[in-house]
């Protein structure tokens, strides 16, 4: 069974997806730089696909599967950074 976004919004701090099984996970934005550092606007300006959400003036994609991991922006190392 495929999981897909059904819908998804942001609050202040969070980026919120409801979920084809029932679910509704949220994701904190400091995960998602460019989601983060963008206005209300461009973070709004997505699309959903079976597999996940595109933002594509952001250059940004968010699969369900990596949301479901707990995973955050995988587009920058996290090596020699002190936990």
């Amino acid at each position: 069974m495929t999981i897909s976004p059904e819908k998804a919004w942001f609050d202040e701090d969070n980026l919120w997806v409801m979920l084809s099984d029932g679910r509704t996970i949220g994701a904190p934005l400091a995960w998602f730089p460019r989601l983060l550092h963008a206005d209300y606007s461009a973070r709004g300006d997505f699309e959903l696909s079976v597999h996940g959400i595109h933002w594509d003036s952001l250059d940004e994609d968010i699969s369900v599967q990596g949301l479901l991991a707990g995973q955050g922006d995988q587009t920058h190392s996290k090596q020699g950074h002190a936990a």
